[in-house]
């Protein structure tokens, strides 16, 4: 019997690295090499994810495919003698179906009146009542296509004296405009390229293959001026978002190509950079300012903490600490600011879903008192509690569950019932360790349960990452935060991107000298209709 044969990843330095990546480029296609160089970096995070931790098979897959599902009774299926019951029946998701014809925002509404019938005279059928116009209208949609970047041309006929030579052109239409491309231009690159995932060489293919080519470097060029007309917008988003009493964050791996190329950063923000800091991160602040949700993001070699930290040196200095959840990352945790620690709950229940088919009644029992938790949560938001009677709320029916909770898993690893270096002694010590900050939902007012919420957001720049791979420079990262930020801001407030950042665009000069004004949830109502933004509506501040 042969022995067993072991395979030894060969771990390369960055110079080697870059040594075999300069040797392949020269023999493969470019999409091949934007494979083989996207291997390179995933393959030692991997490899470095395994050694680092106890992984199982089903971590593996967790680590690289995500899980499919973490609902109790698909983890931890009841076990019962009699006949399996049938799935009870579940609620009808909310915003499936048929589209409201209110959600057609940003379509042209054309007014249509009754021409027949004007309001006032004699019913045609009795003869008796005059007719009046109803509140309700009937709607007609009609839906039409055309490429992203659409283009009009027009021919100028020409004459020409057969005597002196003079030359004549008829005048431009005043359709024509005084630019070549309308600012709606770089709105919708903008919104494509980072609302969307879409490169730019990809959209440039795609116009070119429908008739309006659109070349990458044009669309950059389009894409500056909107960046330096919302920054002042940006910048007042990180002051509202450093003065809310709770905020999320977390981050995601972002590559930037040229970090350390002269011009790629400025010199102080080279100056900053650790030569040890080999990684680069988007980092995603998440804040609620009087109801409205304000997404920001952040790329570079700082992690959420530190970028945490750099919002929060713009908090009022009479505000209270405020609440900032995150996961357990030391990363996450910046010395510097002075909050009130919350942990992500969700991450502590992961930890038992990953090792439930190894542990099926240990975990059934924590998983089942974690969802009658998060079902109180829910209440509470169904009845519109406000932050202080959702805290009593916690306290009357939650605290109960946890402290019940906790005895029960000291007794396990206390009483060795569980071995502290099994899959369910570590999950029941990262929830034990991390107790107090995993549990602030009971203490303190408005404190959430979880940072799912944070999480979400940063879907934006993992998008990103799938389609585009990386940032070219830094620059074009920061271009990126500002337009994730606006865009997912205006998304979770229900304002349409495309509207707003033509609002912006048109409005330049007063969006510069009051830029709270024209924050996405209370920017004038007027500009709001794409099709309006052509002039400046009435009733506009001077």
């Amino acid at each position: 019997m042969s022995a067993a044969r072991t395979f030894e990843a060969p771990l390369l330095g960055e110079a080697e690295r870059t040594a075999f990546l300069t040797r392949v480029r020269a023999g493969v296609s470019a999409d091949d090499y934007r494979v083989i160089e996207a291997m390179s970096h995933v393959l030692p995070q991997i490899v470095a994810s395994v050694e680092q931790e106890r992984m199982t098979m089903r971590k593996l897959r967790h680590l690289l495919f995500g899980a499919k599902t973490e609902q109790t009774d698909r983890v931890c299926p009841p076990t019962s003698p009699a006949a399996p019951l049938a799935p009870a029946p579940r609620a009808k998701r909310q915003g499936h179906g048929r589209i409201k014809s209110s959600d057609y925002t940003g379509a042209r509404w054309v007014e249509v009146p009754h021409r027949a019938l004007p309001p006032g005279c004699r019913c045609p059928r009795c003869a008796r009542g005059a007719v009046r116009i109803q509140k309700t209208k009937a709607v007609v949609l009609r839906i039409d296509a055309s490429p992203p970047i659409a283009a009009t041309g027009y021919r100028l006929e020409r004459l020409r004296c057969d005597a002196c030579g003079a030359v004549f052109t008829a005048p431009v239409p005043a359709a024509a405009g005084q630019e070549k491309y309308a600012p709606g231009v770089g709105v919708t690159v903008a919104i494509l390229r980072y609302g969307t995932g879409v490169p730019h060489y990809r959209l440039e293919r795609l116009q070119q293959s429908l008739g309006v080519p659109l070349p990458a470097s044009t669309q950059w060029e389009l894409m500056a001026p909107l960046r330096a007309q919302a920054q002042p917008i940006f910048d007042a988003l990180v002051v509202l978002a450093a003065n809310a009493p709770v905020l999320h964050h977390d981050d995601t791996t972002m590559r930037i190509l040229d970090l350390r190329r002269p011009g790629s950063a400025t010199a102080d923000e080279l100056a900053r950079l650790a030569p040890h800091r080999k990684g680069t991160f988007t980092s995603n602040v998440l804040a609620e300012v009087a109801s409205h949700p304000v997404a920001l993001y952040f790329t570079g070699w700082q992690h959420a903490g530190e970028n945490l930290a750099a919002v929060l040196r713009q908090r009022a200095a009479d505000l209270a600490p405020p609440i900032q959840m995150c996961d357990a990352l030391s990363r996450n945790v910046c010395p510097e600011s002075k909050t009130i620690l919350a942990f992500c709950l969700s991450h502590g229940r992961r930890e038992f879903v990953t090792v439930a088919p190894s542990f099926p009644a240990e975990c059934r029992h924590v998983l089942e008192t974690l969802r009658e938790v998060y079902r109180f949560d829910a209440e509470a938001k169904a009845q519109r509690l406000t932050s202080a009677q959702r805290l009593g709320h916690h306290q009357t029916h939650s605290q109960p569950l946890m402290t019940r909770l906790q005895t029960w898993m000291r007794e396990k690893l206390d009483g060795k019932h569980v071995e502290p270096n099994s899959g369910l002694g570590q999950a029941i010590g990262y929830l034990l360790k991390h107790w107090t900050p995993l549990t602030l939902f009971l203490r303190e007012s408005g404190a959430p349960l979880d940072n799912n919420r944070s999480e979400q957001a940063l879907k934006m720049a993992i998008l990103h990452r799938k389609n585009s791979l990386s940032y070219k420079t830094l620059n074009g990262a920061r271009t990126g935060d500002l337009f994730m930020s606006l865009i997912h801001t205006c998304r979770l407030n229900r304002v349409n991107p495309f509207a707003y950042l033509m609002a912006i665009t048109t409005h330049s000069t007063d969006v510069k000298a009051r830029p709270s004004a024209w924050l996405p949830w209370n920017y004038p109502q007027q500009s709001k209709n794409p099709a309006e933004l052509d002039h400046d509506p009435p009733g506009l501040p001077a």
